[in-house]
């Protein structure tokens, strides 16, 4: 399996999760999750060098070749309604000439592409764009799978600069880097997205407007944490089922049925992720992240083991739901052992994660960083 982090799916680690378990019983017995999820995970390396050559190349493309970067930024931070997104004037000439060198840009491009998110999802996008054009009976030219499948793979990444922007956690001496490459990023993905057709980007800049509407509400609960509450926890959330949901309508080609059950399937998909990206965060940084459920729990609570026991529970329903989206699926749709398995690998990463919490006892020390008396 395809993560940043690549001692989660070696074998001592697949042991001590029920779900680690069963992938590893399906690899043994060789059941047909098992071989479909290994055919799109196979190479998975090489693929994914070639994958961030091209987007290294157009990126760079973009940065070298606008003859107005300044009005590019002041019509990126419109759009996004977002002013911490933008880089002040007399910085751009030299960041600019920073990301002109080749190897500067690439290394900024490798660490926004080591994301679980988007390194979890990349052999996800190839199955799901194989199997909705298997059940359709649709022959694309091989250029427009991989225009279709990048784009929706770099408006992936793009979250992931715009997040640490706002986060202010990791990369602080690359974030005026990051704040110029977003523009040219979002204009690759919607370049190649557009090779799908009008009614495919039509999707993308929906769910595009949706993912901003949740990062606004993030953004403002990192402001005043007080505010947090489950309904703006699930604004928040839109992100994710807007990000992953619009890209599993677009890998069905944007054609119902599979299109409305890739959207739900991969948005509950998705928020199960970001539970157990929330448990990662909070061992890795030492603090509980705001806002996130961690935080709404504890303050329902005033108890930091039980805001991650809930958590947890949490992300198990939002799997629960994803886990719908098989018995939605047409009686003759081959891959659906493929996302069964890929299920029990979310199931996996959320396990792993909330285990090596509990064994690292760091509820005392999460409960001291706590530095906000939050009051609902």
């Amino acid at each position: 399996m395809s993560s940043k982090d690549d001692f989660l799916f070696r074998k001592s680690a697949l042991m001590g999760t029920k779900s680690g378990k069963e992938i590893l019983k399906q690899g043994i017995l060789r059941e047909k999750g098992y071989k479909q999820f290994y055919k799109y995970n196979n190479n998975i390396e090489e693929r994914f060098q070639d994958f961030t050559k091209r987007f290294l190349l157009s990126l760079h493309t973009q940065v070298i070749s606008d003859p107005n970067p300044a009005l590019t930024m002041k019509k990126f931070v419109e759009e996004t309604a977002s002013g911490e997104m933008a880089l002040e004037d007399n910085k751009i000439s030299d960041v600019r000439a920073r990301l002109s060198k080749p190897e500067l840009l690439a290394d900024r491009v490798s660490r926004i592409l080591n994301s679980n998110f988007v390194k979890m999802t990349f052999p996800v996008l190839d199955a799901l764009f194989d199997a909705a054009s298997l059940y359709y009976k649709q022959n694309l030219p091989s250029e427009t799978r991989n225009a279709i499948v990048d784009g929706h793979l770099i408006a992936i990444d793009l979250s992931e600069p715009m997040d640490r922007i706002i986060d202010r956690d990791e990369d602080l001496e690359y974030l005026d880097d990051y704040k110029l490459m977003n523009p040219y990023i979002l204009e690759i993905a919607r370049e190649k997205i557009s090779q799908g057709g009008d009614s495919m980007l039509k999707s993308f800049e929906e769910g595009f407007k949706d993912a901003r509407i949740g990062q606004s509400i993030d953004a403002k609960l990192k402001m005043k944490p007080e505010l947090i509450s489950d309904e703006n926890m699930n604004g928040c959330y839109k992100k994710y089922r807007a990000i992953m949901g619009t890209t599993g309508r677009n890998m069905a080609l944007n054609i119902k049925p599979l299109s409305e059950i890739f959207n739900f399937g991969m948005a509950k998909a998705g928020e199960s992720v970001g539970c157990g990206n929330e448990i990662q965060d909070a061992i890795k940084n030492g603090a509980i992240k705001s806002p996130s459920w961690p935080l709404y729990f504890f303050v329902t609570t005033n108890n930091v083991k039980k805001s991650f026991d809930l958590t947890m529970k949490k992300s198990e329903s939002y799997l629960n739901e994803a886990r719908m989206a098989l018995d939605m699926l047409p009686p003759d749709f081959d891959y659906k052992p493929f996302l069964e398995f890929l299920f029990l690998t979310v199931s996996h990463y959320n396990q792993y994660w909330y285990n090596d919490l509990n064994r690292r006892d760091l509820y005392p020390l999460l409960h001291k960083n706590l530095s906000l008396p939050l009051k609902m």
